[in-house]
């Protein structure tokens, strides 16, 4: 796997930055910016340390699907750090064998920095090499919509 890293600068404090990028006190601040990577994006579960989350959304055939993951750590406002172990394919969650095995304990972590009012946020992630070109043009598109979201409510 390869580590790719982003970075953004959102003119907001980095504890609303926080709780926008997690959706904390209302989810649609989570799915509005993820809405990039499919239109459908949510999550179930906790965003509690040591908490097991699962980021979903469905098919064109309404299927269910997405990342089986752990919250590895979560210091709100400053970090937040998730083990990818499995996908979702329907309602089977699938932690093990040959569609897994190359990403599997794959870390995406949330960096926020906030200095004067502008929070930096930094995302790290690892990831496949088929995957990178996927990301390079997506993340970015993303951590926009993030920006507009906190700086314009």
């Amino acid at each position: 796997m390869k580590k790719v890293q982003f970075h953004i600068d959102i003119n907001a404090p980095a504890n609303k930055v926080y709780n926008y990028m997690l959706g904390l006190d209302n989810k649609s601040t989570y799915e509005a910016w993820t809405a990039v990577f499919n239109p459908t994006s949510t999550y179930e579960g906790s965003w509690d340390e040591g908490a097991k989350i699962l980021f979903v959304g469905t098919d064109e055939h309404g299927k269910k699907g997405g990342m089986v993951s752990k919250i590895e750590k979560n210091t709100p406002n400053v970090l937040v750090s998730i083990k990818h172990y499995g996908i979702l394919d329907g309602d089977n969650e699938i932690t093990e064998g040959e569609a897994i095995e190359a990403w599997a304990g794959g870390l995406e972590t949330y960096y926020f920095s906030e200095t004067n009012g502008i929070t930096k946020v930094t995302v790290e992630m690892d990831t496949l090499e088929d995957y990178i070109d996927f990301f390079n043009d997506t993340l970015p598109k993303a951590l926009n919509i993030l920006k507009n979201t906190c700086e314009n409510e």
